[in-house]
């Protein structure tokens, strides 16, 4: 017997040798006096053993059947080793509609050796826990993941994703090669042409989305090329400096090694191809219609692009660097030469600072005061020019050096005939 059981006796004894009352009794206990009266009876007949609930070592009349636990312990064998409780709750019931729940399963890992209780956590940090956005589409956690995301079927790959702040729905989400500067940019470009512009993007400060040098501190002008590009599309840009301050985004992506890792494992998924068409059509409405919650206030904070912000979305996120034009009209730029040529849109002079456009297409654009000009490639470096040319133009100017004799009618060369005839005559 436990000890409340024992407690329990000694009163229901001194009751039935009459030393206390049922009200008393009933309050010591704290039961009703009918419960009380029911216990001293079961007392009288059956002694201390009247006190031991009668299930007691019976098995439960919700045990799961022993064949249905022999297939499910297989199952999870065979098929979900390392599985969470949860998942493994979800796909039993999806793949093998076997309905269980989570906690069972649970029971079943750990007694499996499956999976390990863990115990509860050491870290006594206090951080405040920040409201969400009111609206969809104000603020979106972005950050990227490299994991092996394929297992031993491919190498490890980049997951950039990011998800709205207000509902936690997962609003893009795609396999690219790295975490740098162009594929970002190919990943937001493809965001705003979908969404819209959001208000403003929460992430971390990676060497791609802000200068982290000590110099940087004071000199606001100091942007990365990422920077510069939602600056001129009008996203703002809030750098976070723990972990803990975008922990949706992280969250998100301890979920995604988690569920995406092990749904592509069943489907066989291997190339970021297969990654990318499964994210898209599967597993992200599947994911938002589960996880995701309603924003405080409806509606969509994201602003569509405008007609001209679509026609120059391309300039828009572009890697641009300046150049300085030299005197014979060329530039250098990624270890090649480019030669401006003498027909312009606008002109072009010497020391004209002018912008280079590297596109996500991989072509080249070289642009000045809003106009696009023309250029060639050089083979090499360009030799020095014979002529002097000071502009660029549609007319360009050219100020030749070769002497000209002025004609017979020239006013300097009647004047200087007067002049000498007038000194001959004095003379004489």
């Amino acid at each position: 017997m436990s000890h409340q059981e024992l407690s329990k006796f000694e009163v229901i004894t001194k009751l039935i040798e009459k030393e206390i009352t049922t009200s008393c009794a009933s309050k010591k206990l704290n039961l009703s006096e009918r419960q009380i009266k029911r216990l001293r009876k079961k007392v009288k007949k059956d002694g201390a053993k009247g006190l031991i609930n009668l299930s007691r070592g019976k098995p439960s009349n919700r045990k799961t059947p022993d064949d249905i636990r022999e297939n499910i312990e297989k199952f999870l064998k065979d098929k979900y080793p390392d599985f969470g409780p949860t998942f493994a709750t979800e796909k039993l019931l999806e793949n093998h509609q076997l309905v269980i729940s989570k906690e069972t399963v649970r029971l079943y890992l750990v007694g499996l050796g499956l999976r390990k209780i863990r115990g509860r956590k050491t870290n006594k940090e206090y951080r405040a826990w920040r409201p969400r956005k009111e609206s969809y589409g104000e603020m979106q956690q972005f950050d990227g993941s490299y994991h092996h995301w394929f297992e031993d079927r491919g190498g490890e790959h980049c997951l950039l994703a990011s998800i709205d702040d207000a509902t936690g729905k997962i609003t893009q989400a795609t396999f690219s090669k790295n975490e740098g500067v162009t594929e970002v940019s190919k990943f937001w470009s493809e965001y705003v042409q979908r969404h819209g512009k959001p208000t403003s993007i929460y992430l971390d400060r990676y060497s791609t989305y802000k200068v982290n040098h000590a110099s940087a501190v004071d000199n606001s002008e100091l942007l990365t090329q990422f920077q510069a590009m939602t600056k001129r599309i009008g996203m703002i840009l809030i750098t976070a400096h723990s972990p803990e301050a975008k922990g949706r985004i992280e969250r998100l992506f301890k979920t995604l090694q988690d569920r995406l890792v092990k749904d592509m494992r069943l489907l066989n998924l291997s190339t970021p191809e297969e990654g990318n068409k499964y994210l898209q059509e599967v597993f992200i409405p599947k994911f938002n219609a589960t996880f995701s919650v309603l924003a405080e206030k409806a509606g969509d904070a994201h602003l569509k692009l405008s007609p001209t912000e679509l026609e120059t979305l391309p300039s828009i996120f572009s890697i641009q660097k300046t150049r300085v034009v030299s005197n014979d009209f060329c530039v250098r730029f990624e270890n090649m030469w480019i030669q401006l040529e003498k027909i312009q849109p606008t002109l072009v002079c010497r020391k004209d600072v002018i912008v280079l456009e590297r596109r996500l297409d991989d072509t080249l654009q070289v642009s000045l005061r809003g106009k696009y000009l023309n250029w060639k490639l050089l083979p090499e470096r360009p030799a020095k020019l014979k002529e002097k040319i000071t502009a660029l133009s549609t007319a360009p100017l050219i100020r030749r050096t070769i002497p000209t004799n002025p004609a017979g009618n020239h006013p300097w060369r009647k004047s200087n005939f007067l002049f000498k005839r007038k000194f001959a005559i004095k003379g004489k």
